[in-house]
């Protein structure tokens, strides 16, 4: 079978949409999906950055949906045609995996960064015929079609606009999972979200959701007014004495502050910003030391990494799209559409901050 994809090559190239081969159909347990859209997260540009860990070339792409088109075999529990949002890998029998937290699998950086999985992942060439990287995520959904566990596939009704509900998968269940299931936030409770970008902004959108009072901070003006129109009281990130202000707009400081920078100096501000025994999750990889000043973590405040939200995304998903539905969660406010040809548009505008959620449409021109 041969189809379009975006294939990244090295780590400084643009991306190149090129004709690439699978070897095979979906194996037991898999699903082949005709890809209506792919969201682009940080996480798939962040590839460039990654120390050449990453395994190259690769299709790259981890915010997929669309319509399966083929089953392998007959235990996946879905059929031809059900329209699925594709989420994170995980291996589905470690004790975290079988604790209903597949986001603290034990093989999730193997499977989702760093090769992917052993058994059938390598059955895709180019037009040379060399092989490309294992499957991206589980899914490496940056090319009209992917191949992914079954299990990997949340299925969503066929009336939702299911072209852009890719980054539910990851980017949005992220922030929104954070706060709702992490942070278990609701009415009366206090959220400060550090990064108004696509994490941010689903954190923003899932407290107003909530209940909770919201406050939003950032640098750039333009997603500040983006949060403030989900409700957020907005704060720019250089305001003098930022923890004060926030303590101030939240009658004494946040019972939960979210941080999307990961920049050391908002981890130490948002810590000053929370109420005693407040907590402060954190979603960006960081990439220096971290040296809090003294007192932060004082008074009972806490600190945590939270990976995907914390989420089941068979569970968390529905819940955004219901939370869509009734007008509370509406992440298609963030979202603008590119074809798969313009992949590098994509990544340029999300660099710059044009764009808040890329969104690629593979069969755009059929």
């Amino acid at each position: 079978m041969k189809f379009g994809a975006a294939v990244l090559r090295s780590y400084e190239s643009p991306f190149t949409v090129e004709e690439v081969t699978l070897d095979a159909g979906p194996a037991a347990g898999e699903v082949l999906v005709r890809v209506a859209g792919c969201g682009m997260c940080r996480t798939d540009l962040a590839v460039r950055r990654s120390a050449g860990r990453s395994p190259l070339p690769a299709v790259l792409g981890h915010e997929g949906s669309g319509i399966v088109v083929e089953v392998g075999g007959p235990d996946t529990g879905l059929g031809v045609g059900d329209h699925v949002v594709l989420s994170f890998d995980s291996c589905g029998h470690c004790r975290t995996c079988k604790d209903a937290a597949p986001a603290y699998c034990d093989s999730f950086a193997s499977l989702n960064l760093y090769g992917g999985r052993g058994a059938n992942a390598a059955r895709f060439t180019d037009m040379a015929g060399s092989q490309l990287a294992p499957r991206w995520f589980g899914q490496s959904s940056f090319a009209e079609y992917a191949v992914v566990l079954a299990r990997n596939a949340v299925r969503v009704d066929p009336s939702l606009p299911l072209e852009l509900l890719g980054p539910l998968g990851c980017g949005f269940l992220t922030g929104a999972g954070a706060v709702l299931n992490s942070f278990g936030a609701g009415p009366g409770d206090t959220v400060a979200v550090f990064g108004a970008g696509a994490v941010g902004l689903a954190a923003v959108m899932a407290a107003t959701a909530a209940g909770a009072v919201t406050v939003a901070v950032d640098r750039h003006p333009e997603r500040l007014a983006l949060a403030e129109r989900f409700h957020a009281l907005p704060v720019h990130a250089a305001s003098s004495d930022l923890p004060g202000r926030i303590r101030r707009l939240t009658d004494g400081g946040a019972q939960y502050a979210l941080d999307t920078t990961g920049s050391a100096r908002l981890v130490n501000d948002a810590l000053r910003a929370l109420r005693p025994t407040g907590h402060l999750g954190l979603v960006a990889r960081l990439h220096t030391a971290l040296s809090l000043e003294p007192g932060t973590l004082d008074r009972g405040r806490r600190m945590s990494h939270i990976c995907e939200g914390d989420a089941v995304p068979g569970l968390l998903i529905p819940r955004l799209t219901a939370l869509w539905r009734a007008g509370r969660f509406p992440f298609d406010q963030l979202t603008r559409t590119y074809p798969l040809t313009g992949v590098n548009e994509a990544e340029r505008d999300c660099d710059a901050g044009r764009v808040v959620k890329p969104v690629l449409i593979p069969h755009s021109g059929s």
